[in-house]
Formats: C-alpha cells, sequence, structure tokens
C-alpha cells in the first residue's frame, strides 16, 4: 500500500476525503488541509439516497457541512453489495479532477490489508490517514482543543450508552465522564457517533434542529435537520 508519510511526504497533495460529517472525518479533514489540498467530500448514501451510510445524516446536512468548509461533495447511493464499486467510481472521478490521495478518519485501521488500501489501489491513489495510531484520548482532547464542536447523535445501548446522551456536546467533562463510564473517548468499539457542526474549518456554525428520538433494538438515534 502507498501509505502517506502524514508529516513529511503530504504537503501540496490534492485529497479526497472520506467524509461522515462526524468528529474523525472532521478532524483527519482538518489536519489534511494544513498540509494539502481538498477537492472534495466522499459522502456514501443508503439506497434510497435520503441518510447517509455512516451517520445517517440527512443530504441536506451534509451540503451544509459542505458549503460552510468549502468543498463539494462527491456522493452516490449504494447496498453493501455495490458499496465498493460506488465508492470507487467516486474516487476514479476524484482522481480525474486532480486528486492523488484519498484522506480517512481511521485511527486503528491496520496499515496492510485494510479496505481502503484495496480501493485506493484499484482507483490508483494514494491513502493518507492523519489520525493513524493515535492515542484515542488524545485525538479527542486535540479536536475539542481546536475549537471544534461535536454532539451525539448515534448511541449503542449495548456498549455502555444511555438514551439521554444524545445531544450532549462532547466537552473536556463529558469525555472525562465516558472514560469513568468505561466508554472508548472515540466511540471507535461503536459506542457512539456524532456530528459537527462548527469549528476552525467551518465558514459559520450549522444551525440544526433535534428530531424525534428513533430507537432500533440497542441503538437509538437522534435525528438532525437543518434549522
Amino acid at each position: 500500500m502507498e501509505l502517506m508519510d502524514w508529516k513529511n511526504g503530504a504537503h501540496g497533495h490534492k485529497f479526497i476525503a472520506s467524509f461522515s460529517g462526524g468528529k474523525d472525518s472532521v478532524l483527519a479533514l482538518y489536519k489534511a488541509m494544513k498540509v494539502g489540498e481538498g477537492i472534495g467530500l466522499i459522502v456514501m448514501m443508503e439506497e434510497k439516497g435520503k441518510r447517509s451510510r455512516s451517520h445517517g445524516m440527512p443530504p441536506e446536512l451534509i451540503h451544509a457541512q459542505a458549503k460552510s468548509i468549502g468543498l463539494p461533495v462527491y456522493t452516490a447511493a449504494a447496498s453493501w453489495n455495490d458499496y465498493e464499486k460506488e465508492f470507487t467510481t467516486l474516487l476514479e472521478k476524484a482522481k480525474k479532477r486532480g486528486a492523488e490521495v484519498l484522506v480517512t478518519g481511521d485511527l486503528d485501521m491496520p496499515a496492510h490489508g485494510c479496505w481502503h488500501e484495496k480501493v485506493t489501489k484499484n482507483a490508483g491513489l494514494k491513502l493518507g490517514m492523519p489520525l493513524w495510531e493515535m492515542n484515542h484520548l488524545e485525538a479527542v482532547e486535540e479536536f475539542i482543543n481546536l475549537g471544534f464542536i461535536t454532539i451525539i447523535v448515534t448511541v449503542n445501548l449495548s456498549l455502555g450508552m444511555r438514551e439521554d446522551d444524545l445531544g450532549r456536546t462532547l466537552t473536556h467533562d463529558y469525555v472525562k465522564e465516558l472514560i469513568a463510564r468505561g466508554i472508548d473517548p472515540c466511540g471507535e468499539g461503536g459506542e457512539f457517533h456524532t456530528t459537527v457542526i462548527d469549528g476552525p474549518i467551518f465558514k459559520h456554525p450549522i444551525s440544526i434542529r433535534k428530531c424525534e428520538i428513533i430507537k432500533d433494538g440497542e441503538y437509538v438515534f437522534l435525528p438532525l435537520e437543518l434549522e
């Protein structure tokens, strides 16, 4: 795999970023924008195109984030069966427009044999993981210290999260609380997902409205809409 040396070899490269709208992808994007030139954000949607595949966000909210950041959205609706094909097609489109690197927000992805390695190789791109092997607490603390604002939008009740965690803002005190409850502060075990609504790469905050909570087995969701 051509894994980008992020500290020494990424300067000046054009990149496309895999984007969920959550804290890890936003922090990775922030770091990538410091050294390279972003040409767009890849967001995969569910089959009907009404919600994002990763964090269940509506298209309007995704586009509001992208507009505030100042990057276009590369998007496709896909089932799990054709996800790889559609994702690779977006990478190929980005490459034709100058992208050299795919940036992802993975912290614990293996250096070799990961899915992103496969798709970037097929598309002729390098892989950049600015958060790779970061300490989870340090990653969250850096995110908060930079001034990003993110709220909890999905929780897994079987992994120590509670319904009243939904809608809470990620702060240093809240991170301490999560750790005390035995929860990974990055939610890397699937404990929770977030949506970022403001921060240093946003030209303006995203005004959102919290909708009615949805329960689906061990998962509980807080849908968001633009105000």
